[in-house]
């Protein structure tokens, strides 16, 4: 009878904490959006100024050997 009752408690709780989720996670999902293109953007930035500042380094170094 405790596993019934607990069984509905937990029902009574969960289903709109559920449907909630389902509804909020495509809204924040847009929300954070630019974000996650700002962190692309940057990350590229961050590549290309580390490529230039090695450039030289793999000039002398000459080609690799395979």
């Amino acid at each position: 009878m405790l596993k019934l009752l607990l069984w509905c408690i937990l029902f009574v709780l969960c289903w709109p904490l559920a449907l909630l989720a389902l509804v909020l996670y495509p809204i924040v999902w847009f929300v954070l959006l630019p974000f996650r293109i700002v962190g692309l953007a940057v990350e590229g930035v961050l590549k290309l100024v580390w490529a230039i500042f090695m450039l030289p380094a793999r000039i002398l170094t000459g080609p690799l050997h395979e």
